[in-house]
């Protein structure tokens, strides 16, 4: 299987990326700015905002899967306009189409989301991620809309490292009411392969088993890492002038059951015995 990974240099792209080699497919992957790069891939320089330029690289490539994991929170024009080009040109060459969306469609205010839930974004980035869902279902009704949370890794994810930065005294605070379903980075990426190659379609939640706080997270990541999670501070997001969603706990029961990959919660990927 040939795979074309849009935002392939990113951090769940990098995964995506390196398991798709590892399973002995071919893989073209993009990457806006980014260097250096890993070798291996067909890398190319794409703008997704560039509808001419995304649809070229599809005719050029021809690829059987396209994976949609690029994405700028500031930016609407590259995470829902981007989004639509990249399924118009999966469209194109008869492509199946894989985007990855997010929890931030939500508000927070039910007590959990499952796939039936429908978006009601109270950010901008929340307001782009749910229009990017909108135009690939009407565009590629038969690919799958894959909704997920913070992405956590062995250490190198940005969570990840604002705990460090946290813990160190470098400022800031982790917020104890800011709730969330982290999800490994090698358990979503494999996920979302495996769904590529199913029958399945339409909307998945493929997010961690555990609701944890942004603070409950970085003690465990401290712990984890050898770090004095006692000098964490903690603060309250309702508090805060921040925009978007508080309290949003994705349900991934009904996308777990179709899976043969575990999706972990935090509480056991960050476990200190957790290899």
């Amino acid at each position: 299987m040939h795979l074309l990974v849009v935002g392939g240099s990113g951090f769940l792209g990098r995964e995506i990326v390196r398991q798709s080699r590892a399973a002995g497919h071919a893989v073209t992957a993009t990457f806006h700015s980014a260097a250096p790069l890993p070798p291996g891939p067909d890398w190319r320089q794409v703008d997704v905002r560039d509808r001419d330029v995304v649809t070229r690289l599809a005719e050029d490539a021809r690829p059987d899967l396209v994976i949609n994991a690029a994405y700028l929170q500031a930016d609407w024009a590259t995470t829902a306009d981007g989004a639509t080009h990249v399924a118009l040109a999966a469209a194109a060459v008869g492509a199946r189409l894989v985007h990855v969306s997010s929890d931030v469609v939500f508000s927070g205010d039910a007590a959990t989301y499952d796939e039936t839930c429908l978006p009601d974004p109270v950010s901008p980035y929340g307001a782009a991620k749910a229009a990017a869902e909108t135009a690939v279902k009407g565009i590629a009704p038969d690919g799958i809309i894959a909704r997920t949370s913070l992405i956590l890794g062995d250490g190198d994810s940005p969570s990840e490292k604002l705990v460090h930065a946290v813990a160190s005294g470098s400022g800031g605070a982790l917020f104890s009411d800011e709730i969330r379903c982290p999800v490994h980075v090698s358990d979503l990426a494999s996920a979302l392969l495996e769904l590529a190659e199913s029958s399945h379609h339409g909307v998945h939640h493929v997010a961690g088993a555990d609701a944890v706080s942004r603070y409950e997270l970085g003690v465990l990541i401290a712990r984890r890492d050898g770090l004095d999670h006692a000098t964490i501070p903690r603060a309250l997001r309702a508090a805060s002038t921040l925009r978007g969603p508080i309290d949003v706990r994705l349900d991934s029961t009904r996308t777990q059951a179709k899976l043969r990959t575990r999706l972990r919660g935090a509480r056991t990927f960050l476990a200190s015995d957790a290899g």
